[in-house]
């Protein structure tokens, strides 16, 4: 039912005659003003939030995306950098020529530091990934002088977690080596017990580091190798460490013609966080579910000083 008001007329008691006894009130002045309710008000914040919890995850996953991309190229430059610094020192390895267990040339044997290999179950799969430790030695030689390089990982260090050191010796101050190569490897005994001692720290979070070497026909050393001349009894020692891994010790003439190289370097996020844990089992339990988070960085080094004679046969 719908009425129709045109004006209206209120008695005014007491009040003067305004063209008679009542006071005409126009239209106009009962026109309703129109606003938001409290329901559309309501929706339009509801629409809102949604909108700004929207806006938050992108920028929250284009932040993320950010860091994780610094992360990674900070990560891959000091892997990258390492390789490099190693590679160049494999370039410089070169035998003694010493017979009968003289000077070592080259030495590949367990991480003294860290016993036990991580074990990383792979993304998406059932198999494992076992990251070994090893500790490397090579004998240098510019002109007639001579020195060591070694590197070695000292699992829970002050420096960091999985830290990789280099140390070189001699070191004097009228530059770097010695003309008697056969004392060098003795003074390394100490850094591979402890690679803080006297090691110069380069990267943290290295879980795997081997180094696998070959003969000049591709083979690798390892096992029952016996393909130098004239015999392996005063050329070299082979062993088997961790895996399946061969170690060895190579004296005389004999250095690898090919040494391949591997580096596995965990991100600095997951790594941070294996360091807050209090116990050095609670870090390497975190790292073993962590086998996203690694980067493998592998080289095969071409070592330019190898005596080719010093292998069967020797017409090759």
């Amino acid at each position: 039912m719908k009425f129709q008001i045109s004006n209206f007329k209120f008695p005014l008691a007491g009040a003067p005659a305004v063209g008679g006894r009542h006071f005409r009130f126009p239209l106009s002045a009962f026109r309703f003003c129109r606003a938001f309710s409290l329901i559309e008000i309501m929706v339009v914040v509801a629409l809102l939030s949604l909108i700004v919890v929207a806006l938050m995850a992108v920028f929250s996953t284009t932040q993320r995306a950010f860091r994780s991309g610094i992360t990674q190229t900070d990560m891959l430059e000091g892997g990258r950098a390492a390789v490099d610094l190693i590679t160049t020192d494999l370039h410089g390895l070169a035998p003694s020529g010493g017979a009968n267990f003289g000077a070592v040339n080259f030495v590949v044997t367990n991480n003294a530091s860290y016993s036990t290999p991580l074990v990383q179950p792979l993304t998406g799969g059932t198999v494992s990934r076992t990251n070994l430790l090893q500790q490397v030695f090579m004998l240098n030689r510019y002109n007639l002088q001579w020195w060591g390089v070694g590197y070695a990982v000292a699992a829970n260090s002050s420096d960091g977690l999985f830290a990789l050191y280099r140390m070189v010796y001699p070191v004097t101050t009228n530059g770097i080596g010695t003309n008697n190569p056969a004392a060098i490897y003795s003074a390394f005994t100490n850094f591979f017990a402890s690679p803080t001692n006297g090691g110069s720290h380069l990267v943290n979070g290295v879980v795997n580091f081997t180094v696998r070497a070959f003969d000049k026909n591709g083979f690798g050393i390892k096992g029952a190798y016996a393909g130098f001349t004239p015999s392996a009894s005063n050329r070299a020692a082979i062993f088997s460490i961790w895996g399946g891994e061969a170690g060895l010790v190579l004296y005389s003439n004999v250095v690898p013609a090919a040494v391949e190289l591997n580096l596995a370097v965990v991100e600095d996020r997951a790594l941070a966080r294996a360091e807050s844990f209090p116990t050095f089992s609670g870090r390497t339990n975190y790292l073993s579910q962590q086998s996203g988070a690694v980067h493998v960085f592998r080289q095969r080094v071409i070592i330019p000083n190898v005596d080719r004679m010093a292998y069967y046969p020797t017409n090759q």
